[in-house]
């Protein structure tokens, strides 16, 4: 924004001199009961948040751009500014307007960004707010994950390609990362994600590991099992720097840093993650695994089921323990509902414990904390009922946290309002001048008439009253014929001409009693509720603790519902190198079809020995793509603790799960579709391990047909020739010809996804069977699609004589000129379309006496023709 040196009010001197330090950030500037922005940060903000842009004189010649808000709307205003990328400096009044003769002052309390904001500034309960930091070399990178509203910090080391799939599973709201490596992190990582530079020194590896031991009260970082991650301690400690940068100074509920480990996991990279729908659908109106499979009661239990599906488990022993969980919910109907009943009176306990260190946990949602506490020991007692050990050992250390459940119960009021300055926060009983300021606030009136009575009675004199006025306060007035029954210790102010004015100790008392009393309830209640807050501040490690296992319970607990709604059967996991599939089915379509209409399910069977590889055929339509889909989900579902959409399932356990499917083409990015397809195959065939389940659905469509075969051929014939890996792998394909790499190779088998053709009508079956497919049935799909019928029969013309020309020379090239001759030539006749309503149309026109129509009778025919066409 332009300024004018000493022309500007005082007031807008303030602002400049406040927005210079926060160039990039739109400043929310309080001003009494708004938050105004100015100059370039008002034109954004109306434009972001649809409200008005106005102008006003800044005390220069010109004038200033102005849009404002009320400053309890920051709720709704806040997120949507924030969402839509930009950073917020939220510069508030550090004074009480009223106590100053001059110009308030001003400070910025809080810089809030995508990354670092609090959960009252995010829509999405379900999903964490991550502020992501990476360091990388040469070599490798290191990655830290912080979610301020949770607590929840994450830190690992690997490959470039580890990091870049840790990016895309937990995807952050904000990544920063050393200044000037801009174009090297978007070589390595893409360019999806809203980064943000910071100086270089912020992640060096010595003064981010003392700062990390400082902040966890450490003398080492061996207890957290990161002390060798130079790179990743270096990340770690750049998001505190950053944190203090943005004035996020309230940090005590980050009590723990995790190590993500790769090889507890499967990391899913972010063509699996996008191919498989996991989060997020491709389409609009679609649905993502997680919207099916998600009856999570708690936010925090959806937060944790969508870790869980990126980062599916590889332990059998620890999947099982999953698996047996959710089996004792199917079985025990009644435990599973008094669970349901318990979480869905917790809530979200993870934030509410986060908002207690950062200092923003509001009277009303202590009250909640309080029956969430309420609810964790009979939870507690009902799990540790059950027969199964598992379920026992998982909910062992839950902690009822009782003292700080009793204090709430006693300190506060049942229906405390959201904020402390509304009053009625504090219980009565908790404090005595309290007690007594509330009741001289409501009762002030009755209490004086007491006093009165009390001194008539006392001094005989029936005509006392108890007055006020602006001068003395509140005093004791006498008529003149009484004056003499006036007590020694009353003090007289003022003669009058009927009487006299009189004040007391004890009047004087109860006037600022009464006067001061609003404000003096308001100090003591805020006092009071603060005190109450730093005791609830040393609780904040066990309610973090309750909140990993009951949200770890809560998934468990939609896992089994969801089970039961949608036939699911529990998987067994093992360690074999057996992946077999019966009667398996695609979670989301089959929810989303026709009323009445069953899904087809499907048999697979792969393992290392005998069947490596499957080589599907069969038309587009016929249900290939899903085929592939569905058994990587179902893999997924089953390694993540879930039953699984099939009759039965027996899966040696998967590590890496790699997909090619779908036409994803970059073109924004300047690359074709074929060199997409390249990168994606690449990236599979250099990262394949021996437990590895590889998808791949119509590899090399992005190029010549000869080329696409060559290149499909040599894939599959690297993945079962690997001297060390047998990747399990699924290759849909219309290239008809690698059905002959079943003759060569003993672990290749072909499959078609079988179709019926009746009256030169295609019907898809969608059972996949042995044996390959030599008829793409593309012809009959164009049919179905709608395209005109001069086409459909052209090209099945060109096809007979394709099919000719292969069986006498062995090549289409040969006589692709004299199909080219042999056409119709590029305009078609118009009466030589095959379509009855045009056949029609032909027939009225060729009866008509053209030269004997008058005007009005070749406008009714005219008429006529359109309502054929039209119907």
């Amino acid at each position: 924004m332009a300024k004018k040196e000493g022309n500007e009010t005082p007031l807008m001197q303030q602002y400049y001199a406040t927005k210079a330090k926060y160039p990039d950030a739109i400043l929310l500037y309080r001003m009494g009961d708004f938050y105004e922005t100015f100059g370039a940060d008002a034109i954004t903000t109306s434009r972001i948040l649809g409200i008005t842009l106005t102008k006003r004189s800044s005390g220069s010649p010109g004038t200033v751009e102005l849009a404002g808000f009320p400053y309890h709307a920051i709720d709704t205003y806040l997120p949507k500014l924030v969402r839509a990328g930009q950073r917020v400096a939220i510069c508030e009044q550090l004074e009480d307007p009223k106590k100053t003769k001059f110009l308030v002052k001003r400070g910025v309390i809080e810089l809030v960004t995508p990354g670092a904001c609090y959960s009252e500034y995010s829509t999405d309960t379900k999903s964490n707010i991550f502020l992501a930091s990476v360091y990388f070399n040469k070599t490798e990178a290191g990655l830290s994950l912080l979610d301020l509203s949770t607590g929840e910090f994450l830190t690992t080391e690997g490959s470039h390609a580890t990091i870049d799939k840790l990016l895309n599973s937990f995807q952050p709201k904000e990544v920063i990362y050393p200044r000037g490596q801009e174009a090297r992190f978007h070589e390595l990582f893409g360019n999806k994600f809203y980064i943000y530079p910071i100086e270089e020194w912020f992640f060096d590896r010595d003064a981010a590991s003392e700062r990390l031991e400082k902040h966890f009260e450490v003398n080492s970082l061996k207890g957290f099992g990161i002390e060798h991650m130079n790179c990743g301690i270096s990340s770690a400690g750049a998001i505190l720097n950053y944190l203090e940068m943005t004035k996020h100074d309230m940090i005590s509920h980050i009590t723990s840093i995790s190590r993500i480990d790769e090889s507890h996991c499967v990391l899913l990279d972010k063509f699996t993650l996008r191919n498989l729908e996991l989060l997020h659908s491709a389409y609009e109106e679609g649905r993502s695994l997680v919207d099916i499979i998600d009856r999570t009661i708690t936010p925090m239990g959806g937060r944790t089921l969508r870790r869980w599906i990126c980062m599916p488990l590889k332990s059998p022993e620890e999947i099982n323990q999953r698996l047996d969980i959710v089996d004792h919910f199917i079985r025990q109907e009644d435990r599973r509902l008094q669970a349901e009943n318990f979480l869905e009176s917790i809530g979200d306990l993870e934030r509410l414990a986060s908002k207690i260190g950062v200092g923003r946990i509001t009277p009303r949602e202590m009250n909640q904390l309080k029956i969430a506490l309420s609810c964790i020991a009979p939870l507690k007692d009902l799990c540790q009922q059950s027969e199964s050990a598992v379920m026992k050992k998982m909910t062992e250390p839950l902690n009822p946290c009782t003292e700080l459940f009793e204090k709430i119960k006693f300190q506060l009021q049942e229906n405390a309002p959201h904020q402390v300055n509304k009053g009625g926060v504090i219980a009565t009983g908790v404090n005595a001048e309290l007690d007594e300021l509330r009741n001289i606030s409501s009762n002030g009136k009755e209490l004086l008439l007491q006093m009165q009575q009390r001194e008539i009675e006392a001094t005989g004199i029936p005509s006392l009253k108890i007055g006020f006025n602006n001068v003395f306060g509140y005093y004791i007035e006498v008529t003149k014929a009484h004056k003499d029954k006036a007590p020694a210790n009353w003090i007289r102010k003022q003669t009058l001409v009927n009487g006299e004015r009189y004040i007391t100790p004890e009047l004087k008392e109860y006037e600022d009693k009464i006067l001061g009393a609003e404000d003096r309830i308001l100090a003591i209640e805020t006092e009071l509720y603060n005190n109450l807050l730093q005791e609830a501040a040393g609780y904040i490690r066990p309610l973090q603790e309750d909140a990993k296992i009951i949200s770890a319970l809560d998934v468990l607990i939609s896992f089994a519902e969801i089970s039961i709604a949608n036939n699911y059967h529990r998987p067994e996991i093992n360690d074999s190198d057996v992946l077999d599939i019966k009667a398996g089915r695609h979670p989301v379509i089959e929810k989303q079809l026709p009323p009445g209409e069953e899904y087809i399910s499907n048999d697979v069977l792969l393992d290392n020995k005998k069947q490596q590889i499957i080589i599907i055929t069969g038309p587009n339509m016929a249900g290939k793509s899903a085929l592939l889909r569905q058994t990587a989900l179902i893999v997924i579902m089953a390694q993540a603790g879930c039953f699984v959409p099939a009759a039965s399932a027996k899966i040696g356990y998967v590590d890496k799960i790699f997909t090619r499917v779908g036409a994803s083409d970059n073109i924004s990015q300047g690359e074709s579709t074929f060199m997409v397809e390249m990168n994606e195959a690449a990236n599979i065939l250099n990262n394949i391990s021996d437990r590895s389940l590889v998808l791949f659905d119509e590899l090399g469509r992005g190029t010549s047909t000869y080329d696409g075969i060559s290149i499909a051929w040599a894939i599959v014939e690297y993945l079962h020739e690997h001297p060390k890996y047998h990747a399990k792998t699924l290759f849909a394909t219309h290239y008809h010809e690698l059905n002959e790499m079943e003759h060569s190779f003993k672990k290749i088998k072909n499959y078609n996804v079988s179709v019926k053709e009746v009256a030169h009508k295609v019907i898809f079956l969608r059972k996949l069977v042995k044996g390959g497919s030599n008829h793409s049935f593309g012809i009959q799909v164009g049919k179905m699609a709608g395209l005109p019928q001069s086409v459909i029969k052209r090209a099945d013309e060109i096809l007979k004589q394709l099919e000719n020309d292969r069986d006498k020379n062995g090549t289409i090239q040969k006589n692709v000129e004299s199909i080219a001759s042999a056409r119709e030539g590029l305009q078609l006749s118009f009466f030589q379309l095959d379509d009855p309503v045009l056949s029609q149309i032909r027939d009225e026109i060729a009866g008509l006496d053209i030269n004997g129509l008058t005007p009005l009778e070749a406008l009714n025919k005219l008429s006529e023709i359109k309502k054929i066409i039209l119907g």
